[in-house]
């Protein structure tokens, strides 16, 4: 069973965010709160829909305390209010007397209108056009200027910081962690070789965190919720997420994407073959991600089957799988 080091933080940064302290932050910030919290399906931050007297409930979230400057989560919600502008439908924060960031007894935290809606299905050709139309006039926005303090994506950290992490805190069981070394040092190579250079892709403005969580449809079609990981890189970082399934239905799904995407943009197809290293990066990031947050409550209670071995041999297969994928040619729509 992994075991706990000191490397991993052990303060609780959200022990003192009880009910009253978030309404208290809430009416500071000029919304009469009626007393109803309901807290939101949300790990990295904090998140509550908040009753308003005689109004609409408002979404009160409070971002993890060390994670980003006041700089960097101003551009997130710059970019948001940039978006909501032109008619893109993105939940961006409400803005009180100018101000988006309040502060409230040691949190930051903005709030957001509440905005309902289902998870998206993507399974017709119409739909996964619709989205497509929207993500290039995301990122249509996103070439039209520069993030100043936001993170850009980057292949060191997704990916050997984040193994480097879970290996030196023993995370992965002694008996499978020299396999596992061995494993994503071959795998990394490859990811490393394939995405060197985006592969010549333009970088740009992103979501960054694109997988159908972070949409929601309802009969007026998708909007686009929590621009937190907003950040700078490859467009395709944007649609890969949104694919699934076997290569014929991803090619079938990227395609139809990239209809409606290359309406308002054209998309450089040199990107597909970045999408098995992204993949592969995000799970090897996904495991360092919580076990960086395991002395939080909340990672526990939601995850525990990463402290099981069981996790870690499936964990290692599925990279041994996705190995293969990186290796084996790209998508050819």
């Amino acid at each position: 069973m992994p075991r706990r080091i000191a490397a991993v933080r052990t303060d609780m940064p959200y022990a003192n965010l009880s009910p009253d302290l978030v309404l208290a932050a809430v009416e500071a910030a000029g919304y009469p709160a009626d007393g109803r919290v309901l807290a939101l399906n949300s790990y990295e931050n904090r998140v509550y829909q908040i009753g308003i007297e005689d109004a609409t409930p408002v979404v009160a979230k409070f971002y993890r305390p060390g994670r980003w400057s006041d700089a960097a989560i101003l551009e997130e919600h710059a970019f948001a209010l940039e978006l909501a502008a032109l008619e893109i439908p993105v939940v961006a924060p409400l803005v009180t007397d100018g101000v988006t960031l309040h502060a409230h007894e040691g949190y930051r935290y903005a709030l957001f209108p509440r905005r309902g809606g289902r998870w998206p299905e993507l399974g017709t050709a119409d739909d996964r056009q619709w989205i497509g139309r929207f993500l290039g006039r995301i990122h249509q926005a996103g070439r039209a200027a520069a993030f100043a303090h936001r993170s850009r994506l980057d292949v060191g950290a997704l990916g050997r910081q984040s193994r480097d992490f879970l290996l030196r805190g023993r995370w992965v069981p002694d008996y499978l962690a020299p396999k596992y070394e061995q494993l994503t040092d071959t795998l990394l190579e490859v990811v490393e070789d394939c995405a060197d250079g985006w592969r010549g892709a333009r970088v740009l403005r992103i979501h960054g965190d694109c997988h159908r969580g972070n949409v929601l449809w309802t009969d007026a079609g998708p909007h686009f919720v929590d621009l937190d990981d907003c950040t700078t890189g490859p467009a395709v970082q944007d649609l890969w997420m949104l694919l699934a399934g076997d290569a014929g239905e991803m090619r079938v799904a990227l395609t139809d994407l990239l209809a409606g995407y290359e309406q308002f943009l054209p998309f450089d197809r040199r990107e597909i073959a970045l999408i098995e290293p992204l993949r592969a990066l995000r799970m090897i990031h996904y495991g360092a991600w919580i076990a960086r947050r395991w002395a939080d409550p909340a990672f526990p209670r939601a995850f525990p089957w990463f402290a099981e071995p069981r996790y870690w041999e499936e964990h290692y297969r599925a990279l041994e799988e996705q190995l293969a994928a990186v290796e084996a040619p790209p998508l050819e729509l």
